[in-house]
C-alpha cells in the first residue's frame, strides 16, 4: 500500500541523504508550485505541500523486476511474429497469417504506406524498444564505469521516445480482433499460439513501459 507524502522537509529528513538529493524541480499541475524533486524510497508517492495534488511516485518494479519483464517480453517476441495471430476456415480451404505476412499482403496490394506502417509498429518498432531497454538494463547492472558504457547508455536514453512513439502493439491487437469479428459472420475463425503470444507480448510490454522512468533511468548516469 503507498505511503501519501505530504510534507517535503520531513521526507528529506526521514528518508534520504543529504547527497542522494535530485537537484530538479517540477510544477505542480494544479496549483504551479515549485517543488524540487528528490529520490522516493519504493512505494512512496509525492504530494504537493500546498494542495496535496499527486506529484511523481517511484515505480513498483527495480531493475530487476524490469529485467524479467524485459526478458519476458523478448521470449515472448520471437513466437508472437512466427505463429500465425488468425486461422480462417473458408468453404473448407484454411488460411492462416502471421503479423509479418499480414503486412506483406498489405504491401502487394499497391498499400506500401500502411503495411510499412505495420511492419514498423507491431515489428521492428517493439523489437527495437525491447533491445533498447535490455541494452540499459544490463549496462545498470554493469555499474557504468567505463566511458563507453556511459556513451552508450546515455545514446539509448536519448532515443528511447523515438522507440517509444515506434511502438504501437494495441492497434495490431484492436485490429486483428476487429477483423475476426466481421469474417466471423461468413467463415470459421480460430485463434492459435500466435495470438496467444501476441497478445501477452502487448500486456507484458505494457506493463513494462509503465514501469520503465526515464528521470529514473538517467539518474544512474552519474
Amino acid at each position: 500500500m503507498r505511503h501519501h507524502v505530504g510534507k517535503p522537509t520531513d521526507l528529506l529528513h526521514a528518508y534520504m541523504h543529504h547527497d542522494d538529493i535530485d537537484n530538479s524541480v517540477i510544477l505542480c499541475r494544479a496549483c504551479d508550485l515549485a517543488v524540487r524533486r528528490r529520490a522516493l524510497p519504493s512505494g512512496v508517492r509525492a504530494l504537493c505541500p500546498r494542495c496535496h495534488t499527486a506529484l511523481y511516485d517511484t515505480p513498483y518494479c527495480s531493475v530487476n523486476g524490469m529485467l524479467a519483464l524485459c526478458l519476458s517480453a523478448l521470449a515472448l517476441f520471437v513466437p508472437a511474429n512466427l505463429f500465425p495471430v488468425l486461422e480462417l476456415h473458408f468453404l473448407g480451404s484454411v488460411r492462416t497469417a502471421t503479423v509479418m505476412e499480414g503486412a506483406m499482403a498489405v504491401m502487394d496490394l499497391g498499400y506500401w504506406v500502411v503495411g510499412v506502417a505495420v511492419l514498423v509498429a507491431a515489428v521492428i518498432g517493439p523489437g527495437l524498444l525491447l533491445l533498447s531497454i535490455l541494452g540499459q538494463i544490463l549496462l545498470v547492472k554493469s555499474g557504468l564505469q567505463r566511458p563507453w558504457q556511459k556513451r552508450a547508455y546515455a545514446w539509448l536514453l536519448r532515443r528511447h521516445g523515438l522507440f517509444s512513439q515506434l511502438t504501437m502493439l494495441e492497434i495490431y491487437v484492436i485490429s486483428f480482433l476487429v477483423s475476426a469479428f466481421q469474417l466471423s459472420d461468413f467463415s470459421d475463425i480460430y485463434f492459435g499460439v500466435g495470438t496467444f503470444c501476441f497478445t501477452m507480448l502487448f500486456l507484458v510490454t505494457l506493463f513494462l513501459q509503465r514501469e520503465y522512468n526515464i528521470e529514473h533511468m538517467w539518474s544512474h548516469l552519474k
